[in-house]
């Protein structure tokens, strides 16, 4: 009865008035049709995103022959819209059949569905602050935002976390280091009412503050030290774009500048080095190295990912999806990812000099003999004239592809393994730089040369001439590079992909970004011109997306939980004016990231305490109201960093080139072909911080994927977090946190004075930046006398827990502080966060 009451007011509404599409269709479509777009594959030709699609399968005058109709009205899986979520109401079903039957009048000029309704395409507007009712809790605008929410909800805040947890909380997240006990000391003791501002003032000036920012970014970045695929050959100086990272983010450079820089910093007036160094966001692609692969499918694939990911880091939208097709969800055409597509086709790889400060003096000392020994060696070995014998054969076997398949391999593998392949393949030799041709005789000497190989006299000299010149260019001081790109001028204008398809090309497009977004001002369309788009202030997207990575770096969450997806099928906000409210501040605040961090850890809404509350498990169970901190588990370089903090072995160097640190035996084994060589960093590199650490794609370090860190080969705007039987064992077992658990036994003994119970104190003091309980104590006290009687009567194994005679003086209290070590390194509150 109530089905067909509300069927016929909806009708006797409709007869009573004409239907009006903006009124009374639009906010149906918006909130409930286009959520089925292609959700299944026998959908994909129903779309109502815009006027002359939907008119297609509508069928004007006549509801009883709708596509729409036929799928709103049906309940069959598979085949009904929407395929997910609540049905249309039997009110809504009964105005649609009215409009369709009144001729599905629909203006011309009305806008997409979703473009018009979707609250993140939607200007952002800077709210109003709301008053609260406890307007004594509230330090900023930041609280009356969330006390309103909670307040409307009936729900108290927690009170504020104390002063160790508020501290090490802090420290972990604007540096991603634990505080001392000295700053923990400090801290409780200074009574003055600016003691937490003044602490996280110095957090923010501290170098490390870059460090971990960075790291976020990197993740967006998908930055990696090697290529990916099969061979996954590595990049020296990739590190180069991750030490402009860190830089960028401790100078506190404007959020607009920071974009600009990357997505075209080369095409600015009289770019300088580092703006071009900033470029190296758009490096960070995998590159195929296999012989056999298509070399225009390969690049293809690049310039898709860049697209890709510059659309996720800062739109918030999954363009992606319309790579093959129109987006099913989305308003957003086969046509304009190939238009975005399109800023991404010229830009060509080089790598520039990029000297780090100190490294051109020695360098430019050493390189009139480096280089005159050099073309002793290249003299002594003829190989300039065998170089030039090799190039001519590359060439005429590449003009004349088929007819010798040796030398048609020797092509495909120089194509897979030298950048700017095409220079020397179609170019002319005499107008190559001295270092192109000095970089051209470095590839020659390791290359497949048939000729060459099947005569052994020359086969040994190249070889001795190899190893000569690495031998003498490792000896050269370092003067870093950097990859960049740059505008190549003759790469042919962008055509549509049919499909996804590189091969199936279909019309011209020009530049331009989304249609459903503001319009890119016209005359340039350029990478620098898209860029300039994208933080401008007409565009409400790039804002809202980066505050809310913000909130979920502080909160665990987003206040939009799918911080990668802005579009309809991500998440709505959970407090959509604080969001705006962040968004504007930002902007008006200069773009500037480390005011934005400096205010939401200075609200009380930060300062909460984590403890789990009973009465909201089932109302809040994911805490989205924020009625309390999140207790967070560090993320997996941080992990790492805290072992080595607590032990005294952390090395805080900032920036530089990767480092290896001990890692698993048969770990690097799994290489393609045993080509990845892991050898272990040296001295204090091996305890660098876990930023450092060098990630190869295929290989990756096994304490960043037990802990979540994710695959570099595209994009992460949010790390999963689990909980797995193989963390506990990395920490108990990994060669990196044994050594952590033998420094920190030494460290405890020989700095903590006093009993046993001091050391302990001060031993659990280092790891969770709190003294124990005298429960805990006394559990660690039992533990230690067990494990000394246990080592006192097995020498050997007392031996190899710490072999140096250091630290406790017999061998069997040396060996039970290691284990009591190893036990508070594997603590859930050692790496948590509170």
């Amino acid at each position: 009865m109530r089905w067909m009451c509300s069927a016929l007011l909806a009708a006797s509404f409709a007869c009573a008035a004409p239907v009006d599409f903006t009124r009374d269709i639009q906010p149906i479509f918006a909130k409930r049709c286009v959520a089925c777009h292609g959700a299944a594959q026998q959908m994909k030709d129903l779309r109502l995103d815009g006027r002359d699609s939907a008119l297609k399968v509508i069928v004007p005058g006549n509801s009883t022959g709708s596509k729409l109709i036929a799928r709103v009205s049906s309940d069959k899986k598979g085949f009904s819209m929407p395929p997910v979520g609540a049905p249309l109401t039997p009110a809504e079903i009964a105005v649609l059949r009215t409009w369709i039957d009144e001729g599905a009048k629909w203006p011309a000029a009305a806008k997409p569905t979703v473009a018009a309704t979707l609250w993140s395409l939607k200007p952002v507007q800077r709210p109003q602050v709301p008053g609260v009712r406890q307007r004594t809790w509230a330090r900023n605008p930041i609280d009356n935002f969330v006390l309103a929410r909670l307040e409307s909800e009936n729900i108290q805040p927690s009170p504020e976390a104390n002063r160790t947890t508020l501290l090490r909380r802090v420290s972990l997240d604007l540096t991603g280091l634990p505080p001392t006990p000295a700053e923990i000391a400090a801290f409780i003791a200074d009574n003055r009412p600016d003691a937490y501002e003044r602490v996280v003032d110095s957090l923010i000036a501290s170098p490390h503050y870059g460090e971990k920012w960075a790291r976020q970014w990197l993740d967006l970045a998908h930055y990696a030290d090697s290529d990916g695929y099969e061979k996954d050959r590595g990049r020296p100086w990739a590190w180069r774009y991750r030490q402009w990272v860190i830089d960028a983010l401790n100078r506190d450079m404007p959020f607009d500048e920071f974009t600009i820089d990357q997505l075209a910093g080369d095409l600015l007036p009289s770019p300088t080095v580092d703006q071009r160094i900033a470029t190296g966001f758009l490096r960070n692609t995998l590159t195929n190295r296999e012989a056999g692969v298509d070399r225009a499918e390969a690049r293809f694939e690049q310039i898709v990912n860049r697209t890709n990911t510059v659309s996720t880091t800062w739109l918030g939208l999954t363009v992606g999806c319309a790579q093959c097709h129109n987006h099913k969800f989305d308003p957003i055409s086969h046509k304009d990812y190939y238009s975005m597509l399109a800023f991404f086709e010229n830009a060509e790889e080089r790598t520039i000099d990029a000297p780090l400060p100190g490294e051109a003096g020695p360098y430019l000392q050493a390189l009139p003999e480096y280089r005159h020994k050099r073309e002793q060696i290249i003299a002594e070995y003829k190989i300039r004239e065998l170089e030039e014998r090799w190039e001519a054969r590359l060439k005429e076997a590449f003009e004349h592809q088929g007819k010798d398949l040796e030398w048609d391999f020797a092509v495909t593998e120089f194509r897979a393994g030298y950048d700017g392949e095409r220079d020397v393949l179609t170019g002319d030799r005499t107008r190559r730089s001295a270092r192109e041709q000095g970089r051209l005789i470095d590839f020659f000497l390791g290359s497949v040369n048939p000729d060459f190989a099947k005569n052994k006299p020359v086969a040994d000299s190249l070889k001795a001439a190899r190893e000569k010149l690495i031998a003498l260019a490792a000896a050269l001081p370092q003067y870093s590079q950097a990859p960049v790109v740059e505008v190549d001028p003759t790469i042919p204008p962008t055509r549509m992909h049919l499909g996804g398809d590189y091969k199936n090309t279909g019309d011209l497009v020009e530049p331009n970004t989304l249609a459903i977004l503001p319009a890119l001002p016209a005359p340039h369309k350029d990478r620098l011109s898209l860029a300039r788009w994208i933080v401008a202030p007409s565009q409400p997207l790039t804002a809202r997306v980066a505050v809310n990575r913000m909130w979920q770096e502080f909160f665990g969450i987003g206040l939009v939980r799918t911080s990668e997806d802005f579009g309809t099928q991500g998440e709505a906000p959970s407090h959509p004016e604080l969001l705006d409210w962040l968004a504007s501040e930002f902007v008006e605040r200069g773009w500037s990231m480390k005011q934005m961090h400096r205010l939401i850890v200075a609200s009380a809404t930060y300062r909460q305490s984590s403890h789990a509350r009973k009465e909201l498990d089932a109302r809040d169970p994911e805490n989205r109201l924020i009625a309390r901190q999140t207790r967070l588990r560090l993320p997996a370089e941080l992990v790492r960093d805290a072992a080595l903090s607590a032990s005294g072995l952390l090395n805080p160097e900032i920036g530089g080139r990767s480092v290896r640190p001990a890692q698993p035996a048969g770990v690097a084994e799994l290489g393609y072909g045993n080509s990845v060589k892991w050898v272990e960093s040296k001295g204090m590199d091996r305890y660098r911080r876990g930023l450092y650490i060098h990630y190869q794609r295929t290989t990756p370090y096994p304490l960043l994927s037990n802990f979540d860190a994710p695959e570099s080969n595209v994009t992460c705007s949010r790390r999963r977090r689990s909980d797995t039987p193989l963390q506990s064992l990395n920490l108990l077992n990994d060669p990196v946190f044994f050594e952590a658990a033998q420094a920190l036994a030494i460290r405890v003994w020989n700095e903590a004075s006093g009993e046993v119970g001091d050391k302990l104190d001060y031993a659990f003091e280092l790891c969770t930046g709190r003294g124990p309980s005298s429960r805990e104590r006394d559990r660690l006290l039992r533990y230690l006398t067990a494990e000394t009687a246990a080592f006192h009567s097995d020498e050997k194994s007392a031996a190899a827990m710490l072999p140096v005679e250091a630290g406790a003086p017999t061998p069997e209290q040396r060996a039970a502080w290691v284990a009591v070590s190893r036990v508070l390194l594997n603590l859930d509150e050692f790496i948590t966060r509170e």
